[in-house]
Order: structure tokens, then sequence, then C-alpha cells
């Protein structure tokens, strides 16, 4: 049997998708917690650039240790003491530490192992889905890049250019090969998705004289859009809604949520993208039927 072949086995194919998944998952909790810090820094220092702040205050703003996603090494956030790499093994680490630090025995948040085993789960699921093509592997690179959006979102309120207009720009590029959607979709679907929520955020800050959603999320949509085609944006737009309002009242009256924080948006787009990515179709097949048409 061919090494190719080999890997094609259903069972050796997701096993090896689910450790690939655990890999990346644990890289995905470094740039969860780096890449908002990283662009707070380059505002700083753009910031202290444009304002001509004095030298010193420039000068320790250029003079701050490399901090990039490569350096420094992960390192205990309480005692600040480097993990050695046994000791940065994604799930096995934190169990076999207890979830303890090794040096200072602070405990490890639940939530790294956890980001770990959702991407590791949900990257079975794709390679499940689209089989041994490589239709997965792209299905794949969304999937972490929404992972890492929805995460940053929740923390701080924020969807990255960085990581959301380099990807709808490839689906654009994926749509040329008719990879998920044709190219005469994927850029309506671009297009609409950006101004349907653009038009939304405005009627509601006219109507409001608040600000219903960040600019992000016009850009998560287009994605959206520009990868599935514009067929799919009424489900994900409806799909996020649902999700979104229903968890936000559950947060309310359950989890001590005040009315007046913002929730993010972000996070319910990505379900629902996630969900329109694999099982679109078959969504949109339903309510077509259930509507009689």
């Amino acid at each position: 049997m061919q090494p190719l072949e080999l890997f094609s086995q259903p069972a050796i194919y997701l096993t090896l998708t689910g450790v690939l998944g655990l890999i990346v998952g644990s890289f995905l909790n470094v740039v969860i917690y780096r890449l908002p810090l990283m662009m707070q820094r380059a505002w700083r220092k753009d910031c202290v650039e444009y304002l001509s702040l004095d030298a010193a205050t420039y000068q320790n703003s250029a003079q701050e240790e490399p901090f990039n996603l490569i350096l420094p090494s992960s390192r205990c956030p309480h005692c600040h003491t480097p993990i050695k790499p046994q000791q940065n093994i994604p799930l096995l680490s934190y169990w076999m530490l207890k979830g303890q630090c090794a040096a200072c025995q602070s405990p490890i948040s639940l939530r790294y192992p956890a980001i770990e085993a959702l991407t590791g789960l949900l990257s079975i699921l794709v390679a499940w889905h689209f089989g041994f093509t490589v239709h997965t592997l792209w299905a794949l690179l969304l999937t972490w890049a929404l992972i890492a959006l929805s995460f940053i979102d929740i923390d701080h309120q924020l969807l990255p250019d960085s990581i959301t207009l380099p990807l709808t720009w490839l689906g654009l590029l994926l749509s040329l090969s008719n990879y998920f959607t044709d190219a005469h979709a994927s850029i309506i679907g671009a297009v609409a998705g950006y101004l349907f929520l653009w038009s939304v955020y405005h009627v509601f800050k006219l109507t409001t004289g608040k600000e219903g959603m960040g600019f992000g999320d016009f850009k998560l949509l287009a994605l959206f859009g520009a990868w599935l085609g514009w067929h799919y944006l009424p489900q994900i737009v409806l799909l996020s809604t649902l999700t979104g309002a229903l968890l936000g009242i559950a947060m309310m009256v359950f989890g001590n949520q005040e009315r007046s924080k913002p929730i993010p948006f972000g996070p319910y787009l990505a379900i629902a993208g996630w969900l329109a990515l694999l099982w679109g179709k078959n969504i949109n097949q339903f309510y077509f039927a259930a509507a009689g048409l």
C-alpha cells in the first residue's frame, strides 16, 4: 500500500487530522493571547509617532522586547518561568501537570486545553465531512481562523483585519476554481455580506444613536460571502441572530450579564458560517422544503 493510500484510510486519516488539530489548537492559544497585544503595541507606537511625543516616551515604546507569535517563548503568566517543550504537549501536559504550573503551582486556565480539544474535534468533523480531498485543507484553515477570531472577539471585541482580510481574498481566489462556490456568487457574496451589515449598522446608529456592532463583523460576513457565495448569507445572518439573541438572553437571565454591556457578535457569525460551510446546502434545502418552495 502506498503512503498516500495509507493516510487516506478513514481511521488513520481522522486520527492524524485530530492530532494536527490539537497541535494547531495549542498554537491558536498563542494567537488568541498575543495578536491583540501585538496590535495594541503597534497602535501605541503609531500614536507616539503621530503625536510627536518626547523622545524618552518614544524610546521606551521602541525598545520593548520582541513580542510576536514566535518570541518570546511561552512562559507561565504568574512566575514567568519558560515552559519546556515536554510541558507544552496539547491536552497531555495539562493532565500530567494536574492543571498547575510546574514551577509555582499556580492554576493553568482550563481554557487552554478546551481550545485545543475544540480545535481537534472540529478538525475531525471537517475531515469526516469533506473526506480525503483538497477541500478539507481549505476548510481546516478557515475553521482554525474562525476559532481564533471568536475567542479574540470574546476577549477584546475585536476581529483583526490581519485574519479576516487575507481570508476574504483567499475565498475569492478559491472561487476561481469553484472549490466552495463559483466566482460570480463569491464576488456578489463578499460585497453583499459587507454592505448588509454596514447598512444595519448605520440604520441602527441613526435610530438609536448607538453603535450596534463593529466593522469587523461586516468583514467577517463578507468573508463568508466570498467563501460560500451569496446564497448562504441569509441563513448565516438568521442563524447568527437567533443564536446571539438566545444566548444573550440566557446570559442576562442566568449569567448576570449587564444589559448595557455589549455582546460580541463575531462568535455567533463564526458558528453560523461554519455550520453553513459544512451543512449549508442541507439547511437551505430544509428551509425551502418547509416553506413549500
